[in-house]
């Protein structure tokens, strides 16, 4: 990436854009809602169990006009989806500026890790033991996702709803390849803890994006 790009690429004026799609969430609150889902390459935070480990070399995404972005995301729907990838390793603040004023919905699903960029009308937060979210993150979030991969993860999840505000929805969802595993001990945890509800991907099983 040249010099001039690098620095548009800085003030959010362009992002490493890996692809947009037109899908129905099937994730947390939002789940069984059309959206269209930008997603956003570039991510340090390095889980292993990730589904997209392709979004993590932000090199590999070609920089891409914000304007254009939002241009496009305008013709399919009124809730964008802004996702990654890590997002907010960028400044989301243009982005989501230009989304507002064409009069959209702004969701970002983020582990939270980096400072808090842009204006959000729906924060879900995925925060991932390698680098623990922001202060302000957690105290702006609409949702905490925590995903299941295996019971250390109970506990993790208490120490992150521990440090939510007290409006915070907070999910448990199955790591995709240990759900048949980890499900009936999700089950289990939620009825004895009904602050938390259950997640699915529920797009998997329907099959698609």
């Amino acid at each position: 990436m040249d010099k001039k790009t690098q620095l548009l690429v800085d003030k959010g004026e362009m992002l490493p854009l890996m692809e947009e799609f037109y899908t129905i969430q099937g994730e947390g609150y939002h789940k069984g809602t059309a959206a269209y889902f930008i997603r956003i390459g570039g991510c340090d935070v390095g889980c292993h169990w990730c589904d997209v480990k392709e979004s993590w070399n932000a090199n590999l995404h070609p920089p891409t006009d914000t304007l254009k972005i939002v241009e496009n995301a305008k013709k399919y729907s009124d809730t964008i989806v802004i996702t990654g990838g890590e997002p907010l390793t960028w400044d989301m603040t243009l982005l989501t500026d230009r989304l507002k004023a064409e009069g959209l919905q702004t969701h970002i699903e983020t582990s939270g890790a980096y400072k808090l960029t842009g204006t959000w009308d729906w924060i879900c937060l995925s925060p991932k033991k390698l680098k623990l979210p922001t202060k302000e993150v957690y105290e702006k979030a609409h949702e905490l996702k925590v995903i299941v991969y295996n019971k250390d993860d109970f506990r993790f999840a208490e120490e992150q709803a521990a440090k939510v505000n007290k409006d915070c929805i907070l999910y448990l969802q199955p790591e995709w390849s240990k759900r048949d595993k980890v499900v009936p001990e999700i089950v289990e945890y939620v009825m004895k803890n009904p602050k938390w509800k259950v997640s699915l991907q529920t797009h998997k099983y329907l099959n698609i994006p």
